[in-house]
């Protein structure tokens, strides 16, 4: 039969239809989370290639080694100059090194050691996503040591033990 958009509302459940621009979406696809937040792809790749250097800042987040999430019991921070990191994906994987620049606008990270030669000889720094990496030693300051003890705080997280029912 002839597929025009007439006939495929005939077809159609009215639920399984969208008002908005005619296209056929599943009913999964329409459950919100929160009506103030889009679930577009489109406005959510533009806040992500059109966010400030304060909130690409938090994007740019690594997660921490295991022995480093048990000492502050953080999971996460985000990645700054003079942090040793250890690269788990791609083609650098198992390379450790200092952060040796946090580059914003373009979403990536240079670690010293992980170089390319040109071919007028030049060598130049990859850039490497924070997320393909883990923090193995933090640089800490004031600010950084603050970050911490409010995102790790006093209480653990997870599962509880026979102690702390009790108590």
């Amino acid at each position: 039969f002839g597929s025009s958009r007439c006939e495929i509302k005939q077809l159609l459940p009215v639920s399984s239809f969208s008002s908005s621009n005619g296209s056929i979406r599943s009913d999964l696809d329409k459950m919100k989370q929160k009506a103030s937040v889009s679930s577009s792809r489109r406005k959510a790749r533009k806040a992500y290639f059109t966010a400030p250097s304060h909130k690409r800042r938090i994007m740019m987040s690594s997660m921490l080694s295991k022995d480093l999430r048990a000492k502050y019991s953080v999971r996460s921070m985000p990645i700054r100059r003079d942090d040793e990191v250890m690269i788990v994906r791609g083609q650098y994987h198992d390379r450790e090194g200092k952060v040796t620049q946090v580059y914003r606008k373009k979403f990536r990270i240079h670690i010293e050691r992980v170089t390319r030669d040109k071919a007028n000889g030049q060598t130049v720094p990859i850039g490497i996503h924070p997320s393909k990496v883990i923090i193995t030693k933090l640089k800490i300051d004031k600010d950084r040591k603050a970050l911490l003890e409010r995102k790790g705080g006093k209480g653990k997280k997870g599962k509880y033990s026979d102690k702390d029912v009790e108590a």
